[in-house]
Formats: structure tokens, C-alpha cells, sequence
């Protein structure tokens, strides 16, 4: 786990949430999500490498990035990206958190 994904799945315990680590969204592929709550089809993506050029920010890796990421939205799946920054501003987890009570809502 990276440092990032550390301190979001600190921000989620103690906010007492608890996604699912490493969920295989696909049955075909091979694909995961960082964090996610499946009742929901809610999912959080943790971008890294962002700022120093790492494979989500240069082209093959945005495309394969691309790629999953419509798959999961043609299959019902909300995907949240969050950068390592916003997890320690608490943008990531003040955006979870409203996504899964719109999502409970909406049950």
C-alpha cells in the first residue's frame, strides 16, 4: 500500500467506514479498486505518481486508466479519483463520505 492509501484507510476508519480493499470489480479482467463499497457500486481510486510523472500521468498508463474506468461506469460503478494531496486536505474523504450518503439515499 502506498502512503496515500494509508492515510485514506486511515480517514475511512475513523470516519468508521469500511471499504472493501482490492475489489476485483471483473470478472473477466483483471482489474481491482483501491477501496470500495459494493452495496454502493462506489469506488475510490488513489491516483499516484501524479506529480512525478508515475504511470497515471503519461499516456499509456492514462489510457489503460481510461479504460477501466469507463468499463466500471458501463457496469453501474461510481469511481471517485482522488491525488495523495487531496487525501491529506480531506477533500477525499469529505467526497466519500457525501457520495455514500447520496448513495444510501438513493437505496
Amino acid at each position: 500500500m502506498s502512503q496515500a492509501e494509508i492515510d485514506f484507510a486511515y480517514h475511512c476508519a475513523v470516519h468508521k467506514l469500511k471499504p472493501e480493499r482490492e475489489y476485483k470489480f471483473h470478472s473477466a479482467r483483471r482489474w481491482r479498486f483501491d477501496f470500495a463499497w459494493p452495496e454502493y457500486m462506489l469506488a475510490v481510486e488513489i491516483e499516484g505518481g501524479i506529480w512525478t510523472n508515475g504511470r497515471h500521468s503519461r499516456g499509456a498508463g492514462m489510457e489503460a486508466d481510461m479504460e477501466k474506468y469507463n468499463e466500471a461506469g458501463i457496469l453501474g460503478w461510481t469511481v471517485l479519483r482522488f491525488s495523495s494531496r487531496m487525501i491529506k486536505t480531506g477533500v477525499a474523504i469529505e467526497t466519500t463520505i457525501k457520495a455514500l450518503k447520496l448513495k444510501e439515499i438513493s437505496k
